[in-house]
């Protein structure tokens, strides 16, 4: 593969990349930079990359890779202790059917990462069971628990499950993410 060749398919991977770094981050700006350290990183590493092999697959995996390297960093850190910032993140619905909508948001946010991610890679992005374990570096059979037991769950949340909180932050996230996911 020529260096043209894999620029022009870095480049064309960047909204499938931004929509997977949202589902992880759920934040628009960090979801932007991860995509921008995953591709720096690939041109850093194009050597390691094995032609004929899927160029998205091996570009998830630095992304994700770079997600769960950040998320060990930033359990250090303290960030709006007071609220502030994650109290001027909220919106009301504009009608009222959204709220079915909205309730769906918040109850994706409110999956376990594991489950969550499984679902948005088979779901949303478009993966075989086969390519998302291969991301995720398990067996096929545990992704398909992960999001058999995701949809599972989110069936409970939406048909008033006792423990299901509406979260207004995770309703903006869960929006942007599937936003972006969508325009695809």
């Amino acid at each position: 593969m020529s260096d043209a060749t894999f620029k022009k398919d870095l480049v064309a991977s960047i909204p499938s990349l931004r929509a997977f770094a949202r589902s992880l981050a759920g934040n628009r700006d960090r979801a932007d930079d991860l995509v921008q350290e995953t591709l720096a990183k690939a041109i850093a590493k194009r050597e390691s990359y094995t032609p004929g092999t899927n160029l998205m697959a091996w570009l998830v995996t630095i992304l994700r890779n770079q997600y769960y390297t950040e998320g060990r960093k930033r359990k250090r850190e303290v960030a709006d202790s007071d609220g502030i910032h994650a109290a001027s993140l909220t919106a009301v619905p504009q009608q009222p059917g959204h709220l079915q909508m909205t309730d769906f948001l918040s109850a994706l946010q409110s999956l376990p990462e594991d489950q969550r991610e499984a679902l948005i890679l088979i779901g949303a992005s478009g993966f075989s069971y086969e390519e998302a374990a291969e991301i995720l570096g398990t067996r096929v059979g545990t992704v398909k628990s992960r999001v058999s037991r995701a949809r599972v769950r989110l069936e409970e949340l939406m048909n008033g499950s006792s423990d299901f909180k509406h979260d207004e932050n995770a309703i903006k996230q869960s929006a942007e993410m599937l936003q972006q996911a969508l325009s695809v």
